[in-house]
C-alpha cells in the first residue's frame, strides 16, 4: 500500500495530471482567484503525487488546481507530498476523492462516476467507504446509477434531483405493472418528489405498492394531501445544531426537513421502521 514518503518541492514541467482525477467539471473555474491566494499567501497546502511510468516525472494525484494556478504565477516548482509507489488509477481516484471532499464540494455526478469506478474494482460498497471515507447510504445510492433509465440519468446529471429521489421515483413508477417501466411517468414522479417531505416521499412508495392506482396524478395527490405528520421539539448544543444548518444546506432543504430525514434514516438503520 502506498504511503507519505517525503514532501519536496517538484518542477512544474516535470508533472503530469493524472486521469484518475474525480473532478473533471469547472477545473478551470476560479484559478485567477485560486492564483491571487497563492501568490499573497503562499501554497498552504502540498499537491499528493507519485512517480509516473517516466523516471523523474511525476503524476499528480489531488490538486490540479493549485497546479494550474501555480503554472498561471509561471512558478518553476510546487510543494509535493510524494507516494512511496505509483498507484493505479482506482486507488488514485479513492485519494481524489477524499482530498476533494476536504477541499470543496464535489458534483453528483463526480462522485457518482469515481464510486462507480471504485466499487467495480473492489465489489463491495463497504470497500468503497473504507476507501473513500464516504457514508455507506451515499455509496449505495452512488453505485445503483447505472440502473436509472435514461431521462432519470439526465435529471441526476444536471443536478435537478437528486440520486436518491431518483432511485424512488424509479421504483414508484414500476411498482405493481408488468408492462415495461413508463420513462415519462418516471420523471413526473421525480419532478413532484423533490419537493415532497420524507414523509410523504414514503406513502407514495405504500400507495404504488400496495393500492390500486388509475394513474399517476392520483398517486401524488393522495401522497400530498394524506400524508399525517407531528410535531417534535428537540434540544439540541450549538454544534449539533451547526451541523443540522450544514446538513440542511449541503442538501437544499430546511432544517425541520433536514432533521426529518436524518431521524427517519436513522430509525430505518436502527431497525425501527421500514
Amino acid at each position: 500500500m502506498a504511503r507519505v514518503d517525503r514532501i519536496q518541492e517538484v518542477n512544474l514541467e516535470d508533472l503530469t495530471i493524472g486521469k484518475s482525477q474525480v473532478r473533471v467539471k469547472d477545473v478551470g473555474k476560479e484559478i485567477d482567484e485560486l492564483a491571487d491566494s497563492i501568490r499573497v499567501q503562499g501554497l498552504l497546502q502540498p499537491i499528493v503525487v507519485c512517480e509516473s511510468d517516466k523516471r523523474g516525472k511525476y503524476e499528480i494525484l489531488t490538486g490540479q488546481r493549485r497546479f494550474l494556478a501555480c503554472k498561471q504565477l509561471r512558478m518553476k516548482t510546487i510543494r509535493a507530498v510524494v507516494l512511496s509507489e505509483k498507484v493505479d488509477e482506482i486507488t488514485a481516484k479513492a485519494i481524489s476523492i477524499t482530498e476533494n471532499l476536504v477541499r470543496r464540494n464535489l458534483s453528483q455526478k463526480e462522485l457518482i462516476d469515481a464510486c462507480t469506478a471504485v466499487f467495480n474494482k473492489y465489489g463491495s460498497i463497504k470497500a468503497v467507504c473504507e476507501a473513500t471515507g464516504l457514508p455507506y447510504r451515499d455509496v449505495s445510492h452512488y453505485v445503483k446509477f447505472d440502473r436509472l433509465v435514461e431521462p432519470l440519468k439526465k435529471l441526476v446529471t444536471e443536478g435537478e434531483i437528486d440520486i436518491k429521489t431518483a432511485l424512488r421515483a424509479q421504483d414508484a413508477a414500476a411498482a405493481g405493472s408488468e408492462d415495461v417501466l413508463d420513462p415519462k411517468e418516471a420523471v413526473k414522479l421525480a419532478k413532484e418528489m423533490k419537493s415532497m417531505t420524507g414523509a410523504q416521499q414514503k406513502k407514495l412508495m405504500h400507495i404504488v405498492e400496495t393500492e390500486r392506482h388509475d394513474n399517476v396524478e392520483e398517486v401524488i395527490e393522495s401522497a400530498k394531501s394524506g400524508a399525517k405528520v407531528r410535531q417534535v421539539v428537540v434540544t439540541l448544543t450549538d454544534e449539533v445544531h451547526k451541523s443540522l444548518q450544514s446538513f440542511a444546506q449541503a442538501e437544499g432543504v430546511t432544517q425541520d426537513e433536514a432533521a426529518s430525514t436524518l431521524i427517519e434514516d436513522g430509525l430505518v438503520e436502527k431497525g425501527f421502521d421500514e
